[in-house]
This record gives C-alpha cells, sequence and structure tokens, in this order.
C-alpha cells in the first residue's frame, strides 16, 4: 500500500472511497461526508499536505482530510473524513492514513489537531479529550468524543474554543 498527498486527478476516486465508506442502506444520495468533503475542498479550507489518499495496486483505498482549523489565534489542523473503502477495513489502511497525517500536520509545524471520534480508537494515536488541555470542543456535547493529538510545536498555553472550517457546521 501506498500513502501519498491526493491530487487534483484523486478527486472522483476520493469521493467513492468516502461514499463507501459512509455508505448508509437506508440513506438517499451521497453520504454527509462526502458532502462535507466538497464543501470544504470548495471553500479552499484543505490542506494539500493533509489530503492523503491510501492506494493498493492502483486502487484507492482510503483517503484522509487534514482542513484549516483554529484554536483562540493560533492556527491548527481537523482531522476528518478519515475513509477507508469497508473490503480494506481491518487491514491498517486507517492507521497508515491517521500516522501519516499526523507527520504531515507536524512538519507543517502546526500545534495540534482535533478530530471527533471514538476515543478507544483514536487513543492509540496519542489523541486525548481535548478538555484535559483546555481546549473546548466545537459543541459542549461533543465533550467526550472531541479529542486533540498534540504535535512538536504544542505550546500549553493554547488554550480556548477548537474552531473548525466553516463547511463543518453544515454538517
Amino acid at each position: 500500500m501506498l500513502v501519498r498527498q491526493a491530487t487534483e486527478a484523486d478527486l472522483g476516486a476520493v469521493r467513492r472511497v468516502h461514499a463507501a465508506a459512509f455508505a448508509q442502506a437506508d440513506a438517499d444520495g451521497p453520504p454527509p461526508e462526502v458532502g462535507l468533503l466538497d464543501a470544504l475542498l470548495a471553500a479552499g479550507d484543505v490542506v494539500p499536505a493533509l489530503s492523503l489518499v491510501a492506494v493498493e495496486k492502483g486502487v484507492h483505498v482510503g483517503h484522509v482530510a487534514g482542513s484549516r482549523a483554529r484554536v483562540g489565534d493560533r492556527a491548527a489542523a481537523a482531522v476528518g473524513p478519515v475513509g477507508v473503502v469497508p473490503h480494506a477495513q481491518g487491514r491498517g489502511v486507517g492507521s497508515a492514513l491517521l500516522h501519516a497525517v499526523l507527520a504531515a500536520a507536524d512538519a507543517l509545524e502546526l500545534p495540534l489537531v482535533g478530530l471527533l471520534g471514538a476515543p478507544g480508537y483514536y487513543r492509540r494515536f496519542g489523541f486525548v479529550p481535548a478538555t484535559s488541555l483546555g481546549i473546548e470542543p466545537p459543541e459542549p456535547s461533543w465533550a467526550d468524543h472531541f479529542q486533540v493529538r498534540t504535535l512538536a510545536a504544542y505550546d500549553e498555553r493554547i488554550r480556548g474554543p477548537f474552531r473548525y472550517a466553516p463547511a463543518f457546521a453544515e454538517l
């Protein structure tokens, strides 16, 4: 499997990855994650270095998007959506994408990344509850599932509300 930065030529395949990863049998149209990705891209809020694809034998099997975010007056990144096609789930594709996006965010000298997800899964990548670092989730009811991962440029004085790119408010 190869993990690399996504290009414009990957967009159709990336949309199909998220459509398959988040498909629900009873839903009409594409899943909300596809719309979120489209809105982030249209607004220019996806950070190109944080948009990564996983490709196996020439087939796209996963994608992670990192977008612009803020904590107070400091730049940060939001991770998501993270999608892996069903037939490739449980084989380390998501883990490879997360390790790669964290390394890329660190190389960009961002202090932290945030995401909404299952604490039991993301803890292994170094994510902790945002509130434990004085960072407020965008929605108070998310407190148990909103997490951050500090990076090399982290400064413990970074505190306050986490702000996603505007597209997240449309979910």
